[in-house]
């Protein structure tokens, strides 16, 4: 049975609260103000300022696929959509009256921000600063062997199982080049527990903000960047002290004391993999590490 309208934005809600994200709160960059069509310049409004807001691209700008094309670009390959709504109206005629009167309907069509996009250029609201890579740094991420495609043009960071790709803001957006690898070093180790990977967890598995399985595994990433940030030889700056995450993490290792060790080891792990370091037996039979 086809999906209603309705069911499909509360789906898209729905999805983004079980992350953690709540829509809502200012889910726009405050640089770049709130989600508008690029043709048009006109801001969408209603629902769709949170549906388009809190898909995190950095652009605002939103644009169709026929606008992209009458434009001379195109959509990225294997891009998908976000669904806008509007309302219709129909000419109904009135039982008791006889009288045609109007009723309206909700519809929808598909817009894709410009980031997802080839050949199409966006306004810039301020211009970027210079990004200057670290070296040590930038040769880790180079590292990784069959590493998730990495993409930029997001307004945060974060690891996307289901399509097995890292999505971040521009290096350019960030407050330092340390801070900048500190959060992918985080979303790479996020990356190693693909069933493909580290096998932590696998790419359909859905995970509630707060609970034992997503805390856990965020320790994980913490960890994992801070081994990788100290391989690089630059501070960690990643770890989240917000109220959310230490809610969820004492709640958690007061459930499971053993939790910071396990989280710990699987950090090593990925750390590891990432670095591509193998493991190897040590005379008393516990693993120990070889490059």
């Amino acid at each position: 049975m086809k999906a209603s309208v309705y069911e499909i934005v509360t789906s898209r809600i729905m999805d983004k609260l079980n992350e953690g994200v709540i829509p809502w709160l200012k889910p726009w960059n405050a640089r770049t103000s709130s989600p508008r069509n690029l043709v048009t310049g006109k801001p969408y409004r209603g629902i769709n300022v949170f549906v388009l807001g809190m898909q995190a691209y950095q652009s605002p700008y939103w644009l169709t696929f026929k606008q992209a094309t009458n434009r001379g670009g195109k959509i990225k390959k294997g891009e998908r959509g976000t669904p806008v709504v509007y309302w219709n109206f129909i000419d109904v005629e009135d039982k008791a009256t006889g009288e045609a009167k109007k009723t309206p309907f909700l519809r929808y069509y598909t817009v894709f921000n410009v980031a997802q996009t080839e050949g199409i250029e966006a306004p810039t609201d301020t211009p970027a600063d210079e990004f200057n890579p670290i070296e040590e740094a930038a040769r880790i991420v180079g590292s990784y062997k069959e590493a998730p495609e990495i993409k930029h043009g997001f307004t945060k960071a974060c690891y996307v199982p289901s399509l097995d790709e890292i999505r971040m803001p521009s290096p350019e957006a960030f407050v330092s080049p340390s801070h900048y690898y500190n959060v992918l070093f985080h979303e790479m180790g996020h990356s190693t527990g693909h069933e493909k990977r580290l096998s932590r967890r696998q790419s359909n598995e859905s995970r509630v903000f707060g609970d034992e399985k997503y805390s856990r595994e965020e320790l994980v990433a913490e960890m994992t960047a801070a081994f990788l940030s100290a391989h690089a030889g630059i501070e960690c700056e990643v770890l989240d002290n917000s109220a959310a995450y230490i809610q969820s993490w004492l709640k958690a290792l007061q459930n499971d004391p053993k939790m910071v060790v396990i989280a710990a080891g699987q950090a090593q792990k990925a750390a590891d993999y990432i670095l591509g370091v193998k493991e190897v037996a040590t005379e008393e039979g516990e693993p120990a590490q070889a490059a």
